[in-house]
């Protein structure tokens, strides 16, 4: 269940999050996003330079109101990066839904007789059911995406269908930043924005190992629908894939 769900009423449409202070900015980072940051660095983040964020921003300026989905937890500043450049920005930390999910669905499969019915419990299922309840939007709701690493983290059935549903949700001419891992790093890390041009890469317990090292090809394929991507490779192995539907 995504953060909006948890915090709305049913019926309810998802709010966009409000960072705690506002003011118009240029693209340096905002005081709140660097205390923030600079508190983080210090208990054991790293920053990352992102020729793939800088990308992204380039594709959103003239973008007045503009709306986008961060599909990872909710960063103080990340809001208000983004808010501060007058989007509307909605978080769904797919991720962690995603491992609640599953917690709940073990236990079923678990309760099931010998000769009961399992086939509602097939992969791709479970992803079918997951995505009725998660990451619930209007179509063509969003200007922008970033979906990080996640799909290295899913089952292969979850991800072909979630970047479908994303391409529902995304407009003509929406943008996604997207990252791949080229081989299984060390660490398990969340991203958050530090500034116009560098990621904050935070450590974090492992939700999941990764799933899949998915290649070139199959990336391209992921996301067909999209007519314009450009990509990025970082000395860490790390992929930033830029896309634009």
């Amino acid at each position: 269940m995504g953060f909006f769900n948890k915090t709305r009423s049913s019926g309810d449409r998802p709010s966009p999050l409000i960072p705690r202070a506002t003011t118009r900015s240029g693209a340096a980072a905002s005081p709140v996003a660097q205390a923030s940051a600079a508190h983080n660095r210090r208990s054991g983040s790293d920053v990352r330079s992102s020729n793939g964020l800088k990308e992204f921003l380039w594709n959103l300026e003239g973008l007045n109101n503009g709306c986008l989905l961060d599909l990872g937890p909710v960063w103080q500043s990340t809001i208000t990066f983004f808010v501060e450049r007058g989007f509307k920005l909605y978080a769904d930390d797919v991720l962690r839904d995603w491992k609640e999910f599953l917690t709940v669905e073990e236990q079923r499969l678990r309760a099931i007789q010998p000769g009961q019915d399992a086939s509602e419990m097939t992969p791709e299922s479970r992803a079918e059911r997951f995505l009725k309840t998660n990451v619930q939007y209007p179509r063509n709701n969003f200007d922008a995406m970033l979906i990080w690493d996640l799909l290295d983290y899913l089952d292969r059935p979850l991800v072909k269908r979630l970047v479908e549903h994303l391409t529902d949700l995304l407009r003509p001419g929406g943008v996604v930043l997207a990252m791949f891992h080229n081989r299984k790093p060390e660490t398990f890390h969340r991203y958050r924005i530090f500034d116009a041009q560098n990621l904050e890469l935070v450590p974090a317990p492992p939700l999941f190992t990764i799933q899949q090292t998915l290649q070139n090809r199959e990336i391209q394929d992921l996301f067909r629908p999209f007519r314009t991507t450009k990509s990025f490779v970082g000395r860490d192995q790390l992929r930033e894939v830029l896309f634009v539907k």
